[in-house]
């Protein structure tokens, strides 16, 4: 006996099987199209990000903010300078939390997933960690809850290095 030829309702379902696949293939597509798009804009974001603020790093304000923390030549003076401006409600005091101010808004926008951790590890890395010592002791003498998100956001860079340098098993000081 030979095979029957299908009937239309086969005929049917087939060509409804093969234009699903080319639907649902064609789904596959837009999504991973529109992936790369959002991709691709969370980059641009980023980048305006950096720009953003590599140019508030270079205004006169943050400019003159270091200058003036390098007069000091060790973070103890800092921190007897910042203390002594702010007992005396001086706006050399407010000069100085502009740099601060800096690194914890930094810090923030890093938390929210708004700037980039690798993006910061490749524009700041080690200077990230070397402004934190130089500010650890005024923020230390602010108390307990000073600038946290500048802290965690050190904790971390210290960590992206030493585990660049292969040396996971440092630890550091809280």
């Amino acid at each position: 006996m030979a095979a029957a030829d299908p009937n239309w309702a086969e005929m049917v379902t087939a060509i409804a099987t093969a234009v699903g696949a080319v639907g649902l293939v064609s789904a596959i597509g837009a999504a991973t199209f529109a992936a790369r798009q959002v991709r691709e804009a969370e980059r641009g974001r980023h980048a305006l990000m950096a720009a953003e603020f590599l140019r508030r790093w270079n205004e006169p304000d943050l400019v003159e903010t270091r200058h003036f923390i390098g007069q000091y030549q060790t973070p103890h003076a800092l921190a007897a300078a910042l203390q002594g401006f702010v007992a005396s409600n001086s706006i050399q005091a407010f000069v100085l939390y502009r740099e601060l101010d800096y690194f914890e808004q930094l810090a923030a926008l890093e938390r929210i997933g708004a700037f980039d951790f690798e993006l910061i590890t490749l524009l700041l890395g080690q200077r990230l960690i070397d402004r934190w010592e130089m500010w650890k002791p005024s923020i230390d003498a602010m108390g307990a809850n000073a600038y946290p998100m500048f802290a965690a956001l050190v904790t971390k860079m210290h960590a992206a290095i030493d585990s660049a340098q292969g040396h996971d098993d440092v630890v550091r000081p809280a």
